[in-house]
């Protein structure tokens, strides 16, 4: 449809109001088309580059992963501060289950004889 505007406006008979009334869109979006094809080159939806950049790049969870290599129990503050991140330290946790990285301590010894199990 975006197309079909924007065809329809350089065809040059018709005025960005009578686009717009004929295929029943505002005028903000054929206005918006013909700002986009022009900065951009580009007619598609721009929704992914919408919201908040995240603050936790692939560098920083390359970076991470290598971290865990060197030493298994680093804390989350401790990333938090070798990667100069000014995020929470629940950001930085979340990142990491995204990485299939678990924080989780796990106590691989034997179980206690002495209480019972």
């Amino acid at each position: 449809m975006r197309e079909r505007i924007l065809a329809c406006y350089d065809h040059g008979k018709q005025t960005r109001e009578e686009v717009a009334r004929r295929f029943c869109v505002s005028l903000g979006l054929v206005k918006k088309l013909i700002q986009q094809r022009k900065r951009t080159g580009n007619i598609g939806p721009l929704h992914a580059r919408a919201g908040r950049k995240p603050m936790i790049t692939q560098q920083h969870k390359d970076r991470m992963i290598e971290m865990i290599a060197e030493n298994n129990d680093t804390t989350l503050a401790e990333f938090r501060e070798a990667l100069h991140l000014s995020c929470s330290l629940t950001a930085i946790h979340n990142a990491l289950a995204g990485m299939d990285q678990t924080y989780k301590k796990r106590r691989f010894g034997l179980t206690s004889k002495i209480v019972r199990t």
